[in-house]
Formats: C-alpha cells, structure tokens, sequence
C-alpha cells in the first residue's frame, strides 16, 4: 500500500521554525507507523530524528503524535492511521521541550514523577523474613503497575498545556501505586502533599490519558482514587474537596445542581479574594441571561435521588 507520511521537522542548529517534510512509501499492509519512519531514515532522509528500543510497546521511547495524538508508533499499524487520502501525519509529543524533529526532552516528565517520591516508605524496621501483602490488594495495584513512563497521558494532558506546575497523570497515576499498597507507611503524608496545588484536585477529567494510554493504565481512574482517599482521612480543606461536597450535597437535597450555591462554597464562606473574583463572571452570565435561578426548589423525583445517597453512605 501506498502511503504518504507529513513529518513535522526540528533542527536547532539550523535556526529556522519547525517545518513539515512530506514522504511518500510503498509499504507492505502490515508496517507499523516505526516500520515506515525507520524505512524513511534508513532509504530517504537518514537525518530524520526518533527514539526507539524494543519495537514491542515495552520500553515507551517510541511515543510520539500521531494523526494529532499520542501513541506508540511500534504499536500503531499503518491501516489504522491513514486516512481517505492516505496521509498519516507524524509529530512530537505535546507539553515536553522538543531536541530535534520526533525526540522531546523527557527531563520534566521525569522531575514530575521524582517529586510523588516513588518508592515504598515501609513504617518500622523490616521483617525478619518478608512482608506479606494480601493478594487483593497487590490485584488492586496491578493495572497501574502495567505504566511503562512513556509519557503519552502527559503528552495529550490538557491541564498541563496551560500549567506546567501540574503533576500530571503519570506522576499522579504512580503515585497511587504507592498510597494503595499496604506496605508503604507515610500514605497520610502523600495524599497531604497532593491534596495541594498542582496535584490531584487540578485535574479537569478530559479523559485524554484514559484514551491514549497504550497499557490500559487509566490515570484518570487513579487520580478519582486518590481524591476519595484523600477526603477519607480529611484532607477537605482545599477547593477540589469543597467543591465535590457542594455538588453531593446539592443534588442529595434537590434532585439537581444548585449551580449559583457550588462556586460560593467550592471558594469558602469566608474567603473574600476568591468570592471578589466571581463577580465579573456573575456579571458577564448577567449579561448573556445565564444567571441560574436564586429561588432552588426541589425537582420531581428529588426524593428517590435522596435514598440512592443514603443507600450508598450506608455502604461505605
């Protein structure tokens, strides 16, 4: 099959802006998106800059963008990408520095995972012999250990293109690994550290890491798990908590969202700064006749909505 490959092109030494080169290939059906760049730097342009190792899904160096998100290029079969025209568009992954053309520097990635401190904290001296961890729990913990750090979540993260403070979901995603396993002793202390800014509160469940990560790790998931975690041993000062209890207690109480009570008290009562900044967005809804009703009644069905909350507290 024939297909045309646009590949977005760096050189920092050659001071221009990044471009795009167009290859064209013969390919057999069934090469891989690597298949075809390795081809193009080995037969056409052996200036073409990537990372790859295994060409198994293992090692995660071949990440990079592809038809505008992120994906393994060792995985990803050249039928599923080409388009009606049969142009595959290949680029660098987003929200990390690029060196040159594929290859991104993968040292604010890295630094991110540092800062959750990876690694078991056990409380006490060791055992004698071992630790023995109940196997539903190490089952628990099985499907994030699958991360490879390829950094695909963190390429395709929304919230980390407008803030690079973010953790980010891989980071995030590692960091459960270690609140959720029974060995590790300071899990109080972490989830105090990413109940804070930039951690798990920040997320805005775009579903993007969920989407694109080649190992079923599910970030979001995890991130949702520490959020619970983090509220269970009172960790609710902070807007993200608040904010999660305003909706609940909404809904419990009326059916629905009371949508003008949910930012007052996601900012707290008492704090002036942040309630001032809701005026001109008050304002602007004033405006547009966006103002939700002050007057929030009760909808029909409101009462069966309240035993589903009750049926639920009573399982946890």
């Amino acid at each position: 099959m024939q297909v045309s490959f646009k590949v977005r092109r760096f050189d920092p030494e050659a001071g221009k802006p990044p471009y795009y080169d167009q290859y064209t290939l013969d390919v057999p059906d069934y090469f891989t998106v690597l298949d075809a760049l390795l081809q193009v730097r080995d037969e056409v342009d052996g200036s073409l800059a990537l990372r790859c190792s295994c060409r198994s899904a293992i090692c995660g160096s071949c990440a990079m963008h592809i038809n505008g998100h992120a994906h393994l290029a060792c995985k990803s079969r050249i039928q599923n990408f080409a388009s009606k025209t049969g142009e595959i568009v290949v680029e660098p992954m987003g929200n990390m520095p690029v060196i040159k053309d594929l290859v991104v520097e993968m040292k604010p990635f890295w630094s991110k995972v540092q800062a959750v401190t990876p690694w078991l904290i056990p409380e006490g001296p060791p055992p004698q012999r071992e630790y023995v961890v109940p196997n539903s729990a190490m089952l628990e913990l099985a499907g994030v250990m699958n991360c490879i750090m390829c950094g695909c979540c963190v390429s395709d993260c929304t919230v980390l293109t407008v803030d690079k403070s973010f953790l980010a979901p891989a980071a995030l995603a590692k960091a459960y690994r270690f609140v959720a396993d029974p060995r590790d002793g300071v899990s109080e202390e972490r989830l105090r550290e990413l109940s804070k800014r930039s951690g798990i509160w920040d997320c805005t469940r775009c579903f993007e890491c969920v989407q694109q990560c080649p190992k079923n790790v599910a970030p979001m998931e995890r991130i949702l798990a520490l959020r619970a975690k983090a509220m269970e041993v009172g960790f609710t000062n902070n807007i993200g908590s608040r904010h999660s209890e305003s909706i609940a207690r909404s809904v419990k109480h009326s059916g629905w969202l009371d949508e003008l009570r949910v930012p007052i008290e996601s900012a707290g009562l008492f704090n002036i700064k942040a309630l001032i900044g809701y005026i001109p967005v008050g304002f602007r809804a004033l405006v547009k006749g966006k103002v939700p009703p002050i007057i929030h009644r009760p909808r029909p069905g409101a009462d069966s909505v309240k035993r589903i909350f009750e049926k639920l507290e009573v399982r946890k």
